[in-house]
């Protein structure tokens, strides 16, 4: 079964799972800021989407970091900030199994089938 990771509020998260329901295919929520984010976890998605395509630079997460902590930002040092603020992932991610899809538009679950 697909895990479809969100934050509960999120409009696009919303239209993503709106999107899974009218398709009839089957899914786990994942809120990030309920269910939060486990190194193990971090690292599964990261094994299947680059850590520096996985950092969302325009949430308020992210604008509210110290400048400092955005300066001189590596793998390493985006792995710390994701686990210390989970937020920061870009959202929705869709774990299918076989692929983890970032973020989603109108059409992005298309060729899912159930």
């Amino acid at each position: 079964m697909a895990t479809l990771f969100v934050i509960k509020n999120c409009d696009t998260c919303r239209k993503a799972r709106k999107t899974l329901d009218e398709k009839g295919l089957p899914y786990q929520v994942h809120d990030l800021r309920e269910d939060g984010l486990s190194a193990a976890l971090l690292e599964h998605i990261l094994e299947h989407v680059p850590v520096m395509e996985a950092i969302n630079r325009r949430s308020t997460t992210w604008r509210n970091l110290p400048e400092e902590e955005k300066q001189d930002i590596d793998s390493n040092k985006a792995r710390a900030l994701i686990m210390a603020n989970p937020t920061l992932l870009k959202r929705p991610l869709l774990d299918t199994g076989d692929e983890i899809r970032v973020g989603y538009r109108d059409g992005d679950y298309d060729d899912l089938k159930g």
